[in-house]
Order: C-alpha cells, then sequence, then structure tokens
C-alpha cells in the first residue's frame, strides 16, 4: 500500500530549517548570532528604535529594510503616548517569537493551522518604576499567554505543537531565565 505524504503549507520551509540545523551541527561556530537594535531619543519619553543588521553563520547581513518601532509611554503617565510602551513591545516579541514556532513546528508535523491568535497579558504594580515602594519589582508579576489555534489536529496535537515552540521559543527563554545585561557610558 502506497502511502502519500500529507500536503501542509503554513508557509514555513521546514527542510530549509532542517539543513540549517544539520550544518550548524557540522559547523557549530557559525550558530553564534549578535542580535542588534539602536535607538534614538525624540523627546520626552518618545523614542525611535531601528533594526537593520546582525551577525550570524560567520558573516554581517543586513534585512532587506531597516525596520523602525516608535516607544513612548501613555497620556496617563504624562507622556504623548506616541508609540507601544516598552513593557507592550516586549509582549509583543513574545508573542511573536512563539506563534513563529507554532507555525514552524505545526509544518515539520503535517498539521495544517487555519487560524492562529495570541493573546498576552501581564500584570505590573508601578509603585516601584515611580519610586513609591522600594519592595514592589519594577517589572511584570507574571505573564499569561492564551492561544485561540483553529488547526487540523486534536486538541491535544495543538497543545503539543504550543508546548515544543514554548521549549523553542528564544524570546520566551530571554524572558523567563536571568540573562546578564551590561549597560555602558561612552
Amino acid at each position: 500500500m502506497a502511502t502519500s505524504k500529507k500536503q501542509v503549507d503554513n508557509g514555513v520551509n521546514v527542510e530549509a530549517l532542517l539543513g540549517a540545523r544539520k550544518a550548524l551541527t557540522e559547523a557549530p561556530e557559525g550558530a553564534k548570532f549578535q542580535w542588534r537594535a539602536t535607538c534614538k531619543w525624540v523627546y520626552g519619553t518618545h523614542s525611535r528604535s531601528s533594526i537593520h543588521g546582525y551577525f550570524g553563520l560567520g558573516e554581517e547581513h543586513k534585512h532587506k529594510t531597516e525596520f523602525t518601532f516608535e516607544a513612548d509611554h501613555p497620556e496617563v503617565f504624562a507622556s504623548e503616548d506616541k508609540g507601544a510602551a516598552p513593557v507592550e513591545m516586549v509582549l509583543c516579541g513574545l508573542a511573536s517569537c512563539l506563534t513563529a514556532g507554532v507555525a514552524a513546528v505545526a509544518q515539520h508535523r503535517e498539521i495544517q493551522l487555519r487560524s492562529v491568535s495570541a493573546t498576552l497579558e501581564a500584570g505590573m504594580d508601578i509603585q516601584g518604576i515611580l519610586g513609591i515602594d522600594s519592595d514592589v519589582r519594577n517589572g511584570f508579576d507574571g505573564i499569561k499567554v492564551t492561544y485561540k489555534i483553529d488547526a487540523d489536529a486534536t486538541p491535544d496535537e495543538i497543545k503539543a505543537v504550543v508546548a515544543q515552540s514554548q521549549k523553542r521559543s528564544a524570546v520566551y527563554d530571554i524572558i523567563a531565565n536571568p540573562t546578564n545585561i551590561t549597560v555602558e557610558v561612552s
């Protein structure tokens, strides 16, 4: 009996990803990447960040276009609300990384996605940021990610896809685990 491979198109080139994994297993020095962002103050709490180049696979690369992001704080913080708050951008980064992983894992497991949406919520007590109470953490007190996924799969298969995405997510790891940060003034 002949079996046919299930046709799934979630827009992820799994063969290229598996090829990269094989190549980098044989040449691990190529797996060392350096991501970069620059940020310039505009006025008040408004800033503009840009992303253009990065290092990886042993050489410098440039994105097809320079990406820019406006950041500010809401008016309730006595700001002008000219961009997303930086903490909201963190949530967007996490949502985007996890969702990309869902698409890649689903493609690899031959699961056709019809729709994927994630809602992220993060609580924060701003007494720490405002210097009201030094015992209150400045950051989130937790993040909740809720997925709605319509796919050609069972609920258990969908949960397994999300779990694998979480396991491999760089942004999830950055947020969930301590990362050394060095701040310098030149």
